[in-house]
């Protein structure tokens, strides 16, 4: 299990985490990976994707340990990435569009002029057939990644900055500024609203009715979708949180967070005792300034993330349902992208400073 990190400081961060009765979190790598801020970053099984503001997508190898490439597609800050189980990604920038990429030759199947304005965020149907967006142009679209369309446009009455499908794809919620509104997939009408007294900076479903939303602030609160009543509230860091992560193990909810004091913390939820707010499992001060977090769980351990189980199971039938891409091959057109094969590797954080000056030696003593 690897804690993965951006940060303003153009770094990406990672952390080996070892569960267990005492868990721990050790430094693996840091590496330079943009020349400007990271903005967003998304894991699957096998690889680590950033986004960053100088308009770029590096791809990690996570098993082997190297920087697999570079997806230049758009020209704008990329805002919004997110895996499709093991075979697409989806990113959205600020140039209003959003491509669909295979993940098995990273080819860019198809770009969308999405949006008038920015995609400010992007969210899959668990099955994989369909996709919401959302950008400044004031309006929620509906995608239709099977026939490679858009199903439906909603006018929205301010600019909305989160989208997000539940586990089970059957409500998503809309983040404006302080406000999350709840909607049910069958009738595409709001159920219910949640205020918070700060702006929302990340929000994340635990289950199909548990929601854990992070403000402008260093409070992490749990609100029922049903009833739209906070269920707890704790603080957990001494400055605001900048974004949530959340998967499953073993049946243990295990929650991640990640705010502008620098630490990143993970955090046991026991559902039945919501109320007494989650337990502390471990934390490390990255001394950074971070702005975007993910955890990449090796396949080999018995883990899973809690938001992509429907998105795991859908994937086994993967082939017979062919929800992306493949049931119009005469629609997906491919367009083949510059990738850059630099198969640099991840610098590991003890041997930063001290590789380097080792080749040098051994080339000296070659040519002597």
């Amino acid at each position: 299990m690897e804690l993965v990190a951006g940060c303003y400081e153009q770094v990406l961060l990672g952390f080996a985490t070892r569960p267990g009765q005492s868990w721990t979190v050790v430094p693996d790598f840091t590496h330079h990976a943009h020349t400007a801020s990271l903005s967003a970053v998304a894991v699957n099984n096998r690889y680590v994707v950033t986004g960053s503001r100088d308009e770029t997508m590096q791809i990690y190898d996570m098993k082997k340990k190297i920087e697999h490439g570079a997806l230049l597609q758009h020209n704008g800050t990329i805002t919004s990435l997110e895996f499709y189980g093991t075979s697409h990604l989806l990113s959205g920038a600020e140039d209003g569009l959003i491509c669909i990429w295979n993940t098995k030759r990273w080819e860019c199947l198809k770009s969308i002029k999405a949006h008038k304005g920015h995609v400010t965020s992007l969210s899959i149907h668990p099955s994989g057939k369909l996709a919401l967006s959302v950008g400044t142009d004031k309006t929620l679209r509906t995608w239709n990644l099977v026939e490679g369309r858009s199903a439906f446009i909603k006018n929205l009455k301010q600019n909305a900055h989160i989208i997000k499908w539940s586990p089970d794809g059957e409500k998503y919620v809309t983040v404006i500024a302080n406000k999350v509104d709840i909607y049910r997939l069958d009738t595409a009408s709001i159920t219910g609203t949640i205020t918070t007294e700060k702006r929302i900076s990340s929000l994340r479903f635990i289950t199909d009715s548990v929601l854990a939303i992070a403000g402008d602030d260093e409070m992490i609160r749990f609100y029922s979708c049903d009833s739209q009543k906070c269920l707890c509230e704790f603080k957990a860091h001494e400055n605001r949180i900048k974004d949530i992560y959340s998967f499953e193990r073993e049946g243990q909810h295990v929650i991640v967070t990640a705010s502008s004091d620098g630490y990143i913390k993970m955090w046991n939820l026991d559902l039945d005792k919501i109320r007494d707010g989650p337990s502390l499992l471990c934390e490390v001060n990255t001394k950074a300034r971070l702005t975007c977090l993910a955890v990449w769980l090796d396949q080999a351990s018995e883990m899973k993330e809690n938001s992509d189980k429907t998105a795991t199971s859908s994937q086994e039938t993967e082939d017979e349902k062919s929800s992306i891409a493949r049931t119009n091959k005469d629609f997906w057109t491919t367009k083949r992208v510059k990738i850059l094969k630099r198969k640099r590797k991840i610098i590991p954080e003890k041997q930063k400073l001290a590789a380097p000056v080792q080749k040098k030696k051994k080339k000296q003593n070659s040519l002597a």
